[in-house]
């Protein structure tokens, strides 16, 4: 998963994620930033690139494929039928390389159990198979599973690259009092959860271990001056800080350490004008 370093700095897959979200091409929220996979401290030089993903992210660990998988599920992102009962669930994310650069076309095949903790062995009830799109993202409509016996609350899927292994894993819920009596659990493979009225949402992002060759290193290309104001390569911001740049004020949204490139008009995952 990713989120802040635990210095509070923003990590580069971070920058990634939330520009998706808000619908910037990936080449230009990364125009000018180190092909690093974390945001530098205040002071640190840069380290000599490497193609691994090095913000905390070790490659998303593997876990049991249990009993109740089956093959050949119907392509679909909901699991959600007519009549279906339960606590609607939105799992979304993106899977991730080892230079934390998004991987399209990745085959995320999903199976769970429903609300009573049952799995349909007969058919393809809460079985469903999809792919990542161009940004490497994918969006599941379900249910939160029920419990059984023996187990925490958990969500199956087998994630493969194109032309690459495939990764079986596990998903779990935070909060569960079983996540601490099961022996199969593991806490690096918690989701993010959070209440949306009735539903909840949940996000996860999965690292594969596919290698990948790191972003282009930073140019000096500019040909004119860069326009004035009080924002500063290097300089640590907080969320909240304000600053002035080309003659308009910004409100940082993520605390980071401002790098050429990061300018507030070029990644509004870190900056929003008022």
């Amino acid at each position: 998963m990713d989120h802040e370093t635990s210095t509070g700095h923003v990590t580069r897959k971070a920058v990634l994620r939330a520009a998706f979200a808000a619908g910037i091409a990936a080449p230009a929220v990364l125009m000018g930033v180190p092909a690093l996979a974390r945001t530098l401290t205040e002071g640190e030089a840069a380290p000599a690139l490497t193609p691994e993903c090095d913000d905390g992210d070790d490659p998303t660990p593997a876990q049991t494929e249990g009993p109740y998988f089956k093959p050949s599920s119907p392509l679909r992102s909901s699991l959600v039928e007519p009549g279906t009962a339960g606590v609607r669930l939105t799992v979304s994310g993106y899977v991730f390389g080892l230079a934390c650069r998004p991987l399209a076309g990745v085959l995320l095949d999903f199976w769970q159990a429903d609300t009573n903790g049952a799995y349909d062995n007969t058919g393809y009830r809460f079985r469903g198979h999809q792919f990542t799109d161009a940004q490497g993202a994918f969006r599941l409509a379900t249910i939160v599973p029920g419990l059984y016996p023996g187990r925490t609350r958990h969500l199956h899927v087998k994630v493969q690259a194109p032309g690459r292994p495939v990764l079986t894993t596990q998903l779990y819920f935070p909060g569960e009092p079983r996540n601490n009596t099961d022996s199969i659990f593991d806490a690096r493979l918690l989701m993010s959860v959070r209440d949306a009225g009735p539903a909840k949402e949940a996000a996860f992002d999965f690292v594969l271990n596919v290698p990948q060759s790191p972003g282009p290193s930073p140019t000096a290309t500019a040909t004119t001056p860069p326009p004035g104001g009080s924002w500063a390569a290097g300089t640590a911001y907080r969320a909240g800080d304000r600053v002035t740049y080309g003659g308009l004020a910004y409100v940082c949204l993520q605390a980071h350490t401002g790098q050429a490139g990061w300018e507030p008009p070029n990644v509004p995952a870190l900056w929003r004008a008022g």
